[in-house]
């Protein structure tokens, strides 16, 4: 059985919030906490950051990760994680790392946990999957449209509206991590493809930072459920 590896990939651009991934966030630099939480699971060998600013890098390096340098032409914004993975991927074969799992992570959804990211791959091991995505599941979430008439209810009749207990559940994906071989990421150039599983994550765990507020309001989550400590 090859290593479980977990790529970051950490852009130096940001439109929304400029410095995004080195913003401070509970006292430490947004992608630190990403790193410390893979680097705290105990099914994961190794811990990666790809990003094109080197001042990304010697702070991946500060807290524990080691350094992919990504090449401008994917690291713009148009750029896909994928890529980023897949270009990763590429530089740990040059360096005689093989990998049996990717686990990917988004610096930007800080609200987890290192058992999260230890159930899923467990889970995609117990269960033979090829990929795994983390999720909430959403309660009582009734979604609106304005349609060419006015507002129209999207994924309920809301002149027969069902009882809390009859409503199937949904999930939003949450963006906090993935989990795939490489054969899979290669085979479709995507992160999710084969037999696909989830990890349900609690509901405070869907947020991520795309924006000031954001950022606001998962430092204060952070603090409230004692997640600012690694």
């Amino acid at each position: 059985m090859g290593e479980v590896v977990a790529v970051i990939p950490a852009r130096g651009g940001s439109k929304g919030v400029p410095g995004k991934n080195l913003r401070e966030v509970c006292g430490k630099p947004l992608l630190a906490w990403s790193i410390l939480q893979a680097k705290a699971a105990e099914l994961i060998s190794s811990v990666w950051v790809s990003s094109d600013s080197t001042e990304i890098l010697g702070v991946a390096e500060e807290y524990g990760a080691h350094g992919i340098e990504r090449p401008a032409e994917l690291a713009g914004d148009e750029a896909s994680s994928e890529s980023a993975w897949l270009h990763s991927l590429d530089h740990l074969t040059l360096h005689k790392i093989e990998a049996d799992l990717i686990v990917g992570m988004q610096a930007t959804s800080p609200i987890r946990e290192p058992t999260d990211l230890d159930l899923g791959i467990a889970k995609v091991r117990e269960e033979g999957l090829d990929s795994l995505l983390s999720v909430v599941q959403v309660q009582d979430h009734f979604v609106w449209r304005i349609g060419a008439n006015g507002p129209e209810s999207v994924n309920y009749d809301f002149q027969s509206r069902k009882r809390r207990q009859l409503i199937e559940p949904h999930y939003l994906e949450n963006g906090s991590f993935y989990v795939f071989t490489p054969e899979i990421l290669r085979k479709f150039e995507n992160r999710i493809g084969g037999r696909i599983g989830v990890h349900v994550m609690e509901r405070h765990k869907m947020f991520q930072i795309d924006s000031v507020e954001e950022a606001e309001l998962v430092e204060k989550i952070m603090y409230g459920f004692h997640m600012d400590k690694s």
